[in-house]
């Protein structure tokens, strides 16, 4: 990487890194740390929704996808689509208001206000846990597109500095500086795909033409998954709208129903068409260019060879191959962008779920924020622990989801449709469904046609807590 493109990664850092000063200067309480102040606008909290759940995980796992897949790894993201536009009509109307009428600061609280504070301790302790294995992967995610781009960096060292960065500033600044930060990166990185990636890898391939040719069909059908995978898609991403802290955050952080509800269409126009599709197509073009030998410098003679041992690495690997000097700079600015937009927001869900639920941390003071602040970095050091241990990066966002999902989905459905739900009840379900799911990640169990095992989980969570509700 040359110096200019290396003066342009590091002016981006330090920008962020100013942001997050500056609000650390404004922030009084944990009101603002945590959930803005209650005023935020639309736009901003709509593209800081689908900065935070594409983010740098989907960015590098769609990359992947489209490696392996072609096109139909689109699919994946639709989930997202559909996600965000249930929870904006079943969702946000009934929670938005509880979180302004009582000062609501997280998820876990406001299952405390139907189901008791029992409830609210155990969400609390999943969504902490969920959230720290996703932030990991986001790190992770970053880690590999930093040892992509930069050859003399390790994956150790890669991890440490991207954690470093995404740490401080978030550690500062709390909320409003991760949605404020966000809505630049997303910007960044929309800007970044859609004027220099794609046009650039597609020049750089001989055009679409040739594209096709180096191809089979079925990179280019919308049909090259299985409808079980589809499923497994579905059952795992779309609750995730209806449990994720870091969108209650959001949801609490706007000035009134209707902004949240404009920002989560936002959100989900963003996911699908917009990001599905250049996330995939730049997997793809790395899939041709690792099969014309592209990547045979980096151990990779095939794009077979790289399918098989680690797809993610080829949309790090064909940035670095493609992009001239300055462009580089930029592109690598707008990715980590991605990475880091969810890594704040996921470290933030995590310290919120430890000081407010788990601590149960009431004061409204500036001693208040230092705890939270201090947490945030505790959590950050062991994300970046965690992620040292892991290599795929959405498998592991895919079971941090799997985890969450099972063990708090039921319950909120239980919030939204049923008549005067029995805290027994959610609380044996969450037992159920987080078990659940720890025993079949230690173990290997068979399932019918191939389906995620978060499937029965839920099925069984929801059945243990209709039984106990209507005994």
């Amino acid at each position: 990487m040359s110096f200019i493109d290396i003066v342009i990664f590091v002016a981006y850092i330090i920008g962020v890194m100013i942001v997050g000063w500056y609000y650390y200067l404004k922030n009084e309480n944990n009101e603002d740390y945590y959930v803005g102040g209650r005023n935020m606008s639309s736009t901003h909290v709509g593209l800081s929704v689908v900065a935070t759940d594409v983010g740098g995980g989907f960015s590098i796992g769609l990359g992947g996808l489209g490696f392996v897949m072609g096109i139909s790894g689109s699919w994946m993201l639709f989930t997202g689509l559909v996600g965000a536009w249930l929870a904006a009509v079943f969702l946000i109307p009934k929670v938005i208001k509880m979180g302004h009428l009582y000062k609501l600061l997280t998820f876990p609280q406001l299952l405390k206000r139907f189901y008791g504070k029992n409830v609210a301790l155990l969400a609390g302790l999943i969504s902490f846990v969920g959230y720290l294995g996703f932030t990991s992967s986001q790190l992770l995610a970053g880690a590999k597109l930093a040892t992509g781009t930069f050859p003399a960096l390790s994956m150790e060292n890669a991890l440490i500095t991207m954690g470093a960065v995404a740490v401080a500033y978030t550690v500062a600044g709390g909320i409003k500086a991760v949605i404020y930060t966000d809505t630049f990166q997303w910007m960044l990185l929309m800007g970044g795909l859609i004027c220099i990636g794609i046009p650039m890898a597609c020049i750089k391939l001989g055009g679409i033409s040739a594209i096709r040719e180096s191809l089979p069909d079925a990179f280019f059908s919308f049909s090259n998954l299985s409808w079980v995978q589809f499923v497994n898609w579905l059952v795992t991403i779309v609750p995730i709208w209806f449990i994720g802290m870091t969108l209650y955050q959001r949801i609490f952080s706007c000035k009134d129903e209707q902004t949240a509800k404009k920002a989560w269409y936002i959100a989900g126009l963003f996911e699908y068409p917009v990001m599905a599709f250049m996330g995939v197509l730049l997997g793809l073009f790395a899939r041709v260019a690792a099969d014309a030998g592209m990547f045979a410098a980096f151990d990779y003679a095939t794009g077979e060879a790289m399918a098989e041992s680690d797809p993610e690495m080829g949309l790090p690997l064909l940035l670095r191959s493609i992009l001239p000097v300055g462009l580089t700079g930029l592109m690598m600015s707008a990715y980590f962008s991605a990475i880091m937009s969810t890594a704040d927001s996921c470290l933030m869900a995590a310290s919120g779920n430890f000081v407010t639920d788990i601590l149960g941390l009431k004061s409204t003071d500036r001693k208040a924020i230092r705890i939270s602040q201090v947490t945030t970095l505790v959590i950050g050091v062991l994300a970046i622990l965690i992620a040292s241990q892991m290599q795929n990066v959405l498998t592991l966002m895919l079971k941090s989801y799997a985890f969450m999902v099972s063990g708090l989905f039921v319950p909120v459905l239980g919030m939204l449709f049923a008549r005067n739900p029995k805290p027994s009840a959610a609380l044996v379900s969450m037992l159920v469904g987080g078990g659940s799911t720890l025993i079949f990640s230690i173990f290997t169990f068979p399932v019918p046609f191939g389906f995620d095992p978060i499937i029965i989980v839920i099925l069984s969570s929801g059945l243990v807590f209709l039984a106990i509700n209507r005994a």
